[in-house]
């Protein structure tokens, strides 16, 4: 059977970030064992350099161009995470049975009510076509937050749909699909990332407006209060070693003649993050546009990089909108970065 060019062109993009580093960082030790050998295995797959020193290069300035558009054939419902591995696109959402609504003033600590839905992760090949639908959460627990894959596992938080609520963290083996319960947090984890020179997990809240560290049994190593206020990020990678990259965005309200405070206008931004230091080290906004008119870095968010390029693959819109959730790759070449 012939494949379509587009379908082609997107392969051989997601096949290139693999082979580049993407977001893999091979971990040869199960959960909770964070081994010096696991951690020699999983600095010999970390993402190339390439990623952060290209990244440090980008600015408003720097032009990205669309590559490739995968449309989707299956329901989406509300996109939060993308990973990419060699065989397979895996892909978080959030399908809302019963949404949520805000109190008059709060109660018992929440300012909404639980609302009901389901939680997804959806596996596909490389072409789009849905292989899996697997189903995460418990009870009020159903908002799948970022992916993360380490290598060996897909990562995934899958909170309460409100802030100051609860967590479930889970990691799924990228081969087999089991699902592992790892553990349990009490707040709104929206992303997670895993950094394989530590073997610990690092997630954000709400708004990304606090950070955890985890060790893979979910003892807390530290947390921290994010100092920037630019963008909530919503989908995260490992970027190298103590070095994380977010995406996200931030609806600003809109002055009376351009609509006022109910036309708001989606900012996007990409984020590199010092995990020792706590700072923000490079921050850049990202103004590209889907289909149905919502900036590119909305929710799933994935960054690579070979020599002075840079890959963004993104899937910002849901199910319902536009021309349905399309998987879109930007590419752009940073000027001043030789090998």
């Amino acid at each position: 059977m012939r494949v379509p060019a587009k379908q082609r062109i997107l392969t051989a993009a997601l096949s290139l970030a693999l082979l580049i580093g993407g977001t893999a960082a091979a971990v040869a030790a199960g959960p909770g064992n964070d081994t010096e050998g696991a951690r020699a295995v999983a600095a010999r797959h970390q993402p190339s350099n390439d990623l952060v020193r290209n990244f440090n290069a980008v600015t408003r300035d720097t032009a990205w161009k669309v590559t490739s558009r995968l449309s989707l054939k299956f329901p989406t419902y509300h996109t939060e995470g993308i990973a990419i591995t060699r065989d397979h696109i895996f892909l978080s959402s959030v399908e809302i049975l019963e949404p949520t609504v805000k109190y008059p003033a709060p109660r018992d600590g929440y300012d909404r009510t639980p609302g009901k839905g389901v939680g997804h992760v959806f596996v596909m090949d490389k072409q789009g076509n849905l292989q899996r639908d697997i189903v995460l959460g418990e009870g009020d627990m159903y908002h799948p937050g970022g992916l993360e894959f380490d290598g060996t596992s897909v990562w995934v938080s899958v909170a309460q749909y409100r802030p100051n609520s609860s967590t479930i963290m889970y990691r799924i083996d990228a081969k087999s699909m089991a699902v592992h319960k790892q553990f349990e947090f009490k707040d709104h984890i929206g992303g997670i990332v895993r950094d394989p020179a530590t073997g610990h997990l690092i997630g954000n809240s709400w708004g990304s407006r606090h950070f955890y560290e985890w060790d893979l049994r979910g003892r807390k190593i530290s947390d921290w209060t994010n100092s920037q206020y630019f963008v909530d990020y919503q989908d995260c990678q490992h970027a190298a070693p103590g070095q994380m990259l977010c995406g996200g965005v931030t609806n600003l309200p809109q002055t009376n003649p351009a609509g006022g405070s109910s036309a708001t206008y989606e900012l996007g931004g990409l984020a590199l993050i010092d995990v020792r230091s706590h700072l923000v080290t490079h921050e850049v906004p990202f103004q590209q546009w889907s289909s149905a008119g919502h900036v590119a870095t909305r929710n799933p968010m994935k960054l690579t990089a070979n020599g002075d390029h840079l890959t963004l693959t993104v899937a910002p819109d849901n199910g319902d909108e536009g021309n349905g959730t399309e998987i879109i790759t930007y590419e752009a070449t940073v000027a001043g970065v030789g090998r």
